[in-house]
């Protein structure tokens, strides 16, 4: 049986039940934040999300939480718990059926293999694993001139440049900057890079950093992390990078990041079949 969660007690022992759980603990629940962000606020929010409850009987199985866009014919899971196959095939059934033509983001830990299996045999695409590193020793006396925050001079060349094949497009940052700081690396008039980062959390998370091909190996991505590290001081920071992105790595590492064991994501992406009706 799957039904909507109304309420954070309805859940609390259930998800206090997962931590530490090095196979299926959920990457977006390790911090009470996180707990806050990705599920009592969800709960609170039922307009723009979806709490479900997977139950046998009258035991809580499996737990979900998505944000759920109509407008937009997308939904990202923030946080996902079960140790059981069947309360995952419940939940994409149930997705299935009532969010047909939906484009899915899935975030998950890289050890749930029974999700990772289940989405799998539904030809969901898969990012690389990513590694969670995060600021120990904020870096000191890097020159950071030539990067500046975006402003309406720079907005176009931004987002003519910004990635697109991410949620978080150019022009979404620009309309959320309640939410984010955006930096760019100027050469010549021209923006050579940027950086967008989160600016309302204990521990921000830079979302994209990007420098143009023909600016590489200038220096230009060390002063955008910079600028972005000084300007979020007191607060802590943390980044997602491709476990395999051996140069990223230590780009992140000479500026005072460290890897953080067991606390990997995996992202997945899945077109729900149908259409919406």
């Amino acid at each position: 049986m799957i039904r909507r969660i109304k309420t954070y007690d309805e859940c609390r022992d259930f998800v206090s039940g997962f931590r530490g759980d090095p196979d299926f603990s959920d990457p977006m629940l390790l911090r009470d934040e996180q707990i806050q962000c990705n599920l009592i606020r969800p709960i609170e929010h039922p307009e723009a999300h979806l709490v479900l409850g997977v139950y046998r009987e009258a035991q809580l199985t499996g737990l979900f939480a998505f944000l759920v866009l109509p407008d937009e014919n997308y939904m990202e899971l923030l946080a996902g718990l079960s140790r059981e196959r069947e309360a995952y095939a419940q939940m994409l059934a149930y997705l299935e059926r009532h969010y047909p033509g939906y484009q899915a983001d899935f975030v998950f830990n890289p050890r749930n293999y029974l999700l990772k299996e289940l989405l799998l045999q539904r030809q969901a695409e898969f990012d690389p694993e990513q590694q969670k590193m995060a600021l120990m020793t904020p870096p000191t006396g890097i020159d950071t001139c030539g990067v500046e925050p975006l402003s309406a001079r720079y907005a176009a060349q931004y987002c003519a440049i910004h990635n697109k094949d991410v949620y978080w497009t150019g022009e979404k940052v620009l309309s959320a900057q309640d939410r984010f700081r955006t930096f760019l690396a100027i050469c010549g008039g021209a923006v050579a890079g940027y950086i967008d980062v989160t600016c309302t959390l204990a521990e921000n998370e830079p979302y994209d950093l990007l420098v143009l091909p023909e600016y590489r190996r200038m220096g230009h991505g060390r002063k955008l992390l910079a600028k972005a590290v000084e300007a979020n001081a007191p607060n802590g920071m943390m980044l997602y990078v491709d476990a395999d992105n051996a140069p990223a790595i230590g780009l992140y590492a000479s500026m005072g990041f460290v890897a953080v064991p067991g606390q990997n994501n995996l992202t997945a992406h899945w077109t729900l079949p149908g259409a919406k009706t």
